[in-house]
């Protein structure tokens, strides 16, 4: 997923920033996080968690206008395949259950 502009994903771990920044990138997020970690760990701990918890106050909460799409993905246009009703019909068509996995 790619976003517009960095910002604190949702999805992350602590507050969202390295996500965030992985997401603005469109780089991997577990790579991302071992980077900023070490960053954290090389910079004497106390002056990395600082940058960073003032990264997470200064930067704005992931909206979903933020978020790039790929043309081929169309969410809405796509129905949930429900296994519940596709089990019933094939259940009274054949008089066996099948399986959905």
């Amino acid at each position: 997923m790619k976003t517009r502009k960095w910002t604190r994903s949702p999805r992350g771990t602590i507050l969202g920033v390295a996500t965030g920044f992985a997401e603005w990138r469109d780089l991997p997020e577990g790579p991302t996080r071992l980077i900023f970690f070490l960053i954290i760990l090389f910079t004497g701990i106390f002056p990395g968690i600082v940058i960073y918890l003032i990264l997470a106050a200064v930067l704005p909460r992931q909206k979903d206008e933020d978020i790039l799409y790929d043309e081929v993905r169309n969410y809405n246009s796509t129905p949930d395949f429900d296994k519940s009703e596709a089990m019933d019909a094939d259940f009274h068509e054949t008089g066996k259950k099948a399986r959905y996995e």
